[in-house]
């Protein structure tokens, strides 16, 4: 999901703007799938890429456990959805 979700995210967080970027849309998702759908793409994304997840809520649950995989991650809302960039450090 390349949308302009992940643009704005990407653009309004510290996120690194020269990597790839691949979106996740876990708004009509119930509890937990947002979290596991999340854990997975990362677990199958390429160390590069930067995720962004658009939810309809802060992902509160998912922050320790990105914290305990060593992601740098950061939200913001924009226009009634919560985008969350994830990524790791070089």
């Amino acid at each position: 999901m390349q949308t302009r979700f992940t643009e704005r995210a990407v653009e309004r967080t510290d996120a690194p703007a020269d990597r790839p970027r691949d979106g996740l849309d876990v708004r009509e998702l119930g509890p937990p799938k947002p979290l596991t759908r999340t854990l997975e793409t990362l677990a199958d994304l390429d160390a590069e890429t930067v995720l962004v997840q658009a939810n309809d809520r802060a992902p509160q649950h998912l922050y320790p456990k990105l914290d305990d995989r060593g992601y740098e991650f950061e939200t913001v809302t924009d226009d009634e959805v919560v985008l969350t960039a994830i990524w790791r450090e070089e």
